[in-house]
């Protein structure tokens, strides 16, 4: 297991696809958190809504 971290590391390869698994966790916590966000929103809406239609 090492070993395959030690190439990994030497490999450019490696170093790139490591760094683009960094950028997209990066851009999924950062949908996740806008969607969250979004959603309490929408949710907070709505329920404006509803509580006004009765």
């Amino acid at each position: 297991m090492l070993s395959f971290l030690r190439r990994i590391l030497k490999n450019n390869r490696g170093a790139t696809a490591i760094e683009y698994t960094l950028i997209a966790s990066l851009i999924a916590v950062a949908a996740i958190a806008a969607m969250t966000s979004v959603g309490t929103k929408v949710n907070g809406v709505l329920s404006n809504v509803a509580s006004n239609m009765k």
